[in-house]
């Protein structure tokens, strides 16, 4: 029988990683890389176009969140296109529409959250950086639904277009296709 404080040990550890899978340092490279290179060409190019169009607002916060999905777990149901561009975009809505209804933050942020994960779940796009994305439209007092359009849906798509192409040509498959 092990001894009362290793068992405490052990189980404690768990609490601090313990249920992450290992992964090779190669993916740990391929995934981070893929990220960089991604969040690059995405702020770059929405950046030009922001400057081309006029607008000011040219990055969503939560892009960072969304590229962990897309680039270091490509395979999961919640970095799949659809939810990426979906969630995200539906997300921005809700939390644009609850900053115009609800004065207050401290109750608009949550209901933006709470609707957008709904929502999400409604139109089966769940993406948890999403449910940020509804709750930064309210904390930056985002007026205008034209932010759903672009930086949010143009950023989720940009990243969706990098992280197929980045995935494909290093041995991923990105997006999923169903089973046959």
């Amino acid at each position: 029988m092990k001894h009362p404080i290793q068992a405490f040990i052990k189980n404690s550890l768990f609490y601090l990683g313990g249920d992450q899978p290992p992964v090779a340092w190669r993916e740990r490279l391929r995934s981070s890389f893929g990220a960089l290179a991604g969040l690059l060409f995405v702020l770059t190019l929405a950046k030009m176009l922001g400057e081309f169009v006029g607008v000011s607002e040219w990055l969503m916060a939560s892009l960072g969140a969304s590229a962990l999905l897309v680039f270091a777990l490509p395979q999961s149901p919640m970095a799949q296109p659809w939810a990426v561009i979906a969630g995200n975009t539906l997300s921005a809505v809700v939390g644009i529409t609850c900053m115009h209804w609800i004065g207050e933050p401290l109750l608009a942020m949550p209901l933006a959250a709470s609707l957008s994960i709904m929502g999400m779940f409604v139109l089966r796009c769940l993406h948890p950086p999403a449910a940020a994305v509804a709750m930064i439209a309210v904390l930056g007092h985002i007026g205008a639904y034209r932010y759903a359009f672009f930086p949010v849906m143009i950023d989720s798509v940009l990243l969706v277009l990098a992280g197929a192409a980045y995935s494909n040509l290093t041995g991923k498959r990105y997006p999923n296709r169903p089973a046959k």
